[in-house]
């Protein structure tokens, strides 16, 4: 089995992307409603819902399990798309950007720690 080292550089750019993340998906409840004529209902719980998952996820980034859930809500952030076409294009951005902030994470502190 690997282990997955989670370090501080990780934790910082995990918790970046994680938090504007929260805040897009925060706004993706008004522009469901009013732009996607989405049922006030579904908007509110799918938009607040993935804002708050993923402010949990930030709050558990250190621990690996934080990483698991993160990369739970990529996936989610993408099947918004399904209720606001633009979040298709969003939470792919967001997921290159969850891959990109732990990869490079983990390079720069590997060189550093050299």
């Amino acid at each position: 089995m690997m282990s997955f080292e989670v370090t501080p550089g990780m934790r910082r750019l995990g918790a970046s992307v994680l938090g504007m993340e929260a805040i897009v998906a925060g706004l993706v409840t008004p522009v469901a409603i009013t732009v996607g004529e989405v049922a006030p209902a579904l908007a509110v719980t799918v938009g607040i819902g993935l804002a708050v998952l993923c402010v949990i996820a930030a709050g558990l980034l250190k621990r690996p399990f934080g990483y698991v859930l993160g990369s739970v809500v990529q996936v989610l952030a993408i099947c918004t798309g399904f209720l606001v076409t633009t979040m298709f294009f969003l939470g792919a951005i967001f997921a290159a950007l969850w891959i990109t902030a732990i990869i490079v994470a983990r390079r720069v502190e590997g060189a550093t720690s050299r």
